[in-house]
């Protein structure tokens, strides 16, 4: 018992060292964006000596973070919204029709999740820009549905599969659709993966830096990321107001992530048993 007792805590104490690790740069940003660029520089590990918070009005000023805001906002919810649709019905369409087309596509968007995007990144842009389709939200849209999809495909086709197709069956038996059956009876079934591709596509598309970066060449199109580079210039960057950026920015997946955290944990949790 004393040994079981003794096991127990140092796995507590293992598992809370790990969440310190984990959150030490959340915590040194958070710090440094109350600090001057001077002191951050003098020492970057120190308490800041007043609490100000000049640095966030200065990085709301440059970064023009409304327009940032609205452009990252407009992008993720509607990225996200087709990617899942997408997905959802594309993993349906595959685990309910057995036909040998749908087995070799499937097979194809497994095969495209394991190429990296940085074998695409440069072609893409020589065709796109080459159609002059560059500085167009609807172009990073196409894009993020692409990428996006095989993956949710993936994900779906192993939850609907775990479904009992007699649900469906009694549904057509009282005279509703194929359609209107997904969207009646498979989908509020699917909510935990909904949810938990809802977070990872947020999470993946918010934060993106290199892929809008590519598309988005004007000012009045950049999402939040493309904005926190403000405060770079040629010879210098001024930590302090990026790092109040950063945490801007941070906020709102914060905030989506505490309201769905039980979902996600449920959504993991169905994944692991199926």
């Amino acid at each position: 018992m004393n040994a079981q007792r003794l096991s127990s805590r140092v796995k507590s104490v293992l598992l809370y060292l790990l969440l310190l690790a984990f959150l030490t740069p959340f915590l040194l940003i958070v710090m440094n964006s109350f600090k001057t660029t001077q002191q951050f520089f003098e020492n970057p590990l120190s308490l800041p000596a007043t609490i100000k918070f000049d640095n966030y009005a200065s990085a709301f000023k440059d970064m023009d973070f409304l327009q940032g805001f609205v452009n990252s906002l407009i992008i993720t919810a509607i990225a996200v919204f087709i990617i899942i649709i997408f997905s959802a019905m594309t993993g349906y369409l595959f685990v309910r029709y057995k036909w040998k087309l749908n087995a070799f596509l499937f097979f194809l968007m497994l095969a495209s999740m394991a190429l990296p995007f940085q074998v695409l990144m440069i072609p893409l842009v020589m065709l796109y820009g080459n159609m002059d389709l560059l500085n167009n939200k609807m172009t990073l849209l196409f894009m993020y549905l692409g990428f996006g999809v095989p993956f949710g495909v993936f994900t779906f086709h192993g939850f609907i599969k775990g479904i009992p197709y007699e649900l469906e069956e009694s549904a057509f038996i009282e005279g509703s659709s194929r359609l209107r059956t997904f969207f009646s009876v498979v989908l509020p079934l699917l909510k935990p993966v909904f949810v938990t591709l809802l977070v990872l596509d947020v999470l993946w598309i918010w934060n993106d830096y290199l892929l809008p970066s590519l598309v988005l060449l004007s000012s009045d199109q950049k999402t939040l990321p493309l904005s926190t580079y403000a405060f770079f210039s040629s010879y210098s960057v001024d930590y302090a107001p990026l790092m109040a950026g950063l945490i801007m920015t941070i906020i709102p997946v914060l905030v989506i992530y505490l309201f769905l955290q039980k979902q996600i944990i449920q959504g993991i949790t169905e994944g692991a048993l199926k």
